[in-house]
Formats: structure tokens, C-alpha cells, sequence
């Protein structure tokens, strides 16, 4: 296992620092999860194909995973889901009508979730693509407040629809399955840091999802290591289990690039998650003024006022402080972005 230099971040480098205007509802859309697959086992923590069948059971719950020829979906697959989810919960939250079919351009995901756009970034999204509507999932976990036996596909279907010359992928349309549909029509969704796409390791990934579901805007969170193991999913033995996230821990402690929390030991069993502070509210606060969002130049000129804060999350914190719709909202944002920053400086 290779060792990273002790002053290099952990955290892939971000990208696209710097929106493409012409994308700005795609890289304007917040992150968003839902939340039984934050809280269960359904992606693979594996880097090679995995073929193993899964099942976990907590509190009543269970859900077996069952993989096709290529494979588990994987937890770097799981990007796929997000920026459907984020881009459907972002037209829900602007008045506007959805179903389960999303159509984008593949080149926009790739950017959204910080991936290569080049040959090996376009295969590997369609690998994902194919990994996801193979993995079959059977289980009684309620979404919608519907708990039926359900057995599908992460996502039931995937059509390229146009490819380029040389084999890249342009037009995409994928079809999320009733399940996930279901938890986004009753918002059963949370919010991830954009950070989550810089996250290099499949066991980080899955230790901040773990995280936001259970922890969420708690001070502090306890779960015990072989809890933790069995949410992850993890194959591990328990003593590599605790290595692995040892190892976490430590570049956690030195670069504080887990998102949201952080983690740390309490004795050899205990993993606690205390809170950065840095989790946005709720957009479901009756109290929030229905606006559209900044614009894509609104977010960069807040990002240059603000540096080193979550555009994201300041909006969100824009949103709870505003009572009324202002006339300019960019400025209006920015200035609020401007203020922020000059009573807290950088975070910490």
C-alpha cells in the first residue's frame, strides 16, 4: 500500500475549481444522497470486480446485494446515483416536474464529480453504468413510507444516446429504479460536502456517508468497530478493519480532509465522529424564502470573497438568514458571502 508524503493532502485535487458557466445548473445543484443507501451496505468497498453476495441485517432491515458478470457497483459508482439524485432534488426545490429518467451529458458528469474527461474517464463511467444496472439488490428497507419486498437494479436501465467518433460517450439517459425515485419524492435525502468526490479511498467514502447519516449535525457520534465494519461492508478481519481505519484517522488528524466530522479512536472499539460544524440546514426549513439559486458566476465571485468556505454550504446559511427575495440575488449573495467571511476569517 503505497504511503502519501506527510504534506500532501490526501484529497484528490480538485479538478474544475472553476465552474464551466454554461453547466452552471449541473455544478449549481447541491450534493445529495438518499439516505438508506448512506446508511446500508449497498456498493462495494473493492477496487477489482467483485462477485461475492452480500447480505446485512439491522434492527428488522436486511438487504442482500448480488452481483452480475461484472461485478458489484462500487462505492466510486456511487457518483453516478448522486448527481442524478442532486440534479432531480434541484429541480424539485425550482418548482419544476420529474421522473425517473434523467438525461445529461456524460462530459458533465465527468466535471461534476471530478473525474478525468479524457478516453479512460468516458470508459471508466460506462463500466460504472453497467456495474449499477447489474447489481441486484433484494430487500424490505422502507423508502416513501412503502415497505414492500422489492428486488431490482440500482438503476434500471442506461441508453447511451449519442457516442462520438472515437468511442466517448456525449448523450446519457438512465433510469433510476422505483426505490430510489420513491425516496426522492418524499425527500428522504441528505446533503453531501462537495469534498466527497475529492476523497481518494472507497473506505473514506464510506466512512463519511456513515457519518452524515448517523451523526449528521450532532456534536459527537459513538459507533463500536465492528459496528462500523459491518455498515461499511467490509471483508476485512476485524484487526485489518482497525488498521484500515487507523491509517484514516491518522491522515484525517494531520490534514483534516474528512468532510464534515472528525473521526478518531476512543480505546481500541470505539470510533467516534464529532462534528466540524460545517453541515448545512435543512432546505426544507418552512421559513426559507423560494428563490433560485445564484448563478454560476455567483458562486465563483463568492468562492473569491469567501475563499476556503463552502460556497454551498454558505448559501444554505444565506437562505435561513434572508427574509425577503432580494432584487439582484448574485449581489445579494455575495455580500452575504463578503460579510461571512470578514467576521470568521478562513475555517478552521
Amino acid at each position: 500500500m503505497s504511503v502519501l508524503p506527510k504534506d500532501r493532502s490526501p484529497l484528490l485535487p480538485d479538478r474544475y475549481p472553476t465552474p464551466d458557466f454554461f453547466v452552471c445548473d449541473v455544478f449549481d445543484a447541491a450534493l445529495k444522497s438518499d439516505q438508506a443507501s448512506l446508511e446500508h451496505p449497498i456498493f462495494s468497498l473493492a477496487t477489482k470486480p467483485d462477485h461475492r453476495i452480500r447480505r446485512y441485517e439491522n434492527n428488522g432491515n436486511y438487504v442482500e446485494v448480488k452481483p452480475s458478470a461484472d461485478g458489484l457497483a462500487t462505492v466510486h459508482d456511487r457518483d453516478v446515483l448522486i448527481f442524478c439524485i442532486s440534479n432531480l432534488m434541484k429541480s424539485i426545490n425550482d418548482g419544476k416536474e420529474v421522473s425517473q429518467v434523467v438525461r445529461f451529458k456524460a462530459h458533465d458528469l465527468l466535471k461534476a464529480t471530478n473525474r478525468m474527461t479524457n478516453g479512460q474517464g468516458y470508459e471508466a463511467l460506462k463500466a460504472a453504468f453497467e456495474r449499477l444496472a447489474g447489481t441486484r439488490i433484494s430487500t424490505n428497507i422502507v423508502t416513501g413510507g412503502t415497505e414492500t419486498f422489492e428486488n431490482f437494479g440500482i438503476i434500471e436501465r442506461v441508453l447511451i444516446v449519442r457516442e462520438t467518433r472515437d468511442g466517448r460517450m456525449q448523450e446519457v439517459e438512465v433510469k433510476l429504479s422505483d426505490w430510489v425515485f420513491r425516496a426522492i419524492q418524499h425527500s428522504e435525502v441528505l446533503t453531501l460536502h462537495r469534498d466527497y468526490f475529492r476523497l481518494r479511498k472507497p473506505l473514506e467514502r464510506r466512512i463519511y456517508e456513515i457519518g452524515r447519516k448517523h451523526c449528521g449535525k450532532q456534536r459527537e457520534w459513538r459507533i463500536s468497530l465492528e459496528k462500523l465494519q459491518l455498515k461499511c461492508g467490509s471483508c476485512s478481519t476485524l484487526k485489518e478493519f482497525r488498521r484500515l481505519v487507523g491509517s484514516i484517522i491518522e491522515e484525517d488528524q494531520a490534514h483534516q480532509h474528512i468532510p464534515d466530522y472528525a473521526v478518531s479512536f476512543d480505546g481500541d472499539d470505539m470510533v467516534v465522529f464529532r462534528s466540524r460544524g460545517t453541515v448545512p440546514d435543512s432546505y426544507s426549513s418552512p421559513d426559507r424564502v423560494a428563490m433560485p439559486s445564484p448563478s454560476a458566476e455567483g458562486f465563483h465571485d463568492a468562492k473569491t470573497v469567501a475563499p476556503g468556505w463552502d460556497v454551498y454550504y454558505l448559501e444554505r446559511e444565506w437562505r435561513e438568514w434572508i427574509t425577503e427575495p432580494p432584487r439582484d440575488i448574485d449581489a445579494a449573495f455575495v455580500g452575504f458571502c463578503r460579510k461571512w467571511f470578514e467576521k470568521r476569517g478562513m475555517p478552521r
